[in-house]
């Protein structure tokens, strides 16, 4: 059985060295983006927790809904713009929303002048996957590559 600490201040975990798992040509988007994963500073398998900071122009993800994952956020400081399929909502410290599967599909953006930070939380499902209505790109989730993306046709990229 590995180590790990009981507890551990968030802010020393170090950001997550590879910025994005999205093909070249979308993980641009994601640039102002900073996670620290931290419950794989824990060991945990069914589920993850990454806090996540938005530079100004940022974005969390591409527009998405994932087929099996449910997904939650929380709202520690600044205030980013939820945007969804279904409408937008300005978010601020202490609010929260939740993503179930195969529900709304969302990301956030940071509009505003200051960093916005936030808890995600999300299990790991091992069939999962996720697409993306504003892009023509699909994600399956395999358990030796991590995410694979495809075009909607299922061509690679």
């Amino acid at each position: 059985m590995a180590d790990f600490p009981l507890a551990l201040k968030a802010l020393d975990v170090a950001p997550r060295t590879r910025k994005s798992n999205y093909p070249p040509e979308f993980a641009r988007r994601v640039e102002g983006r900073e996670k620290r994963q931290l419950g794989d500073q824990f060991g945990l398998k069914s589920f993850g927790v990454n806090l996540t900071v938005l530079k100004p122009g940022g974005q969390s993800a591409l527009m998405h809904r994932h087929e099996i994952q449910d997904e939650f956020i929380y709202i520690l400081d600044g205030s980013p713009d939820l945007l969804t399929d279904q409408g937008s909502v300005r978010l601020g410290p202490g609010m929260c929303a939740g993503f179930p599967a195969k529900g709304v599909a969302h990301h956030l953006a940071n509009n505003s002048e200051t960093d916005v930070t936030y808890l995600e939380i999300g299990d790991r499902q091992r069939d999962d996957s996720a697409t993306y209505p504003q892009d023509d790109l699909v994600a399956l989730a395999d358990p030796e590559k991590g995410w694979v993306f495809t075009r909607k046709d299922g061509t690679p990229y």
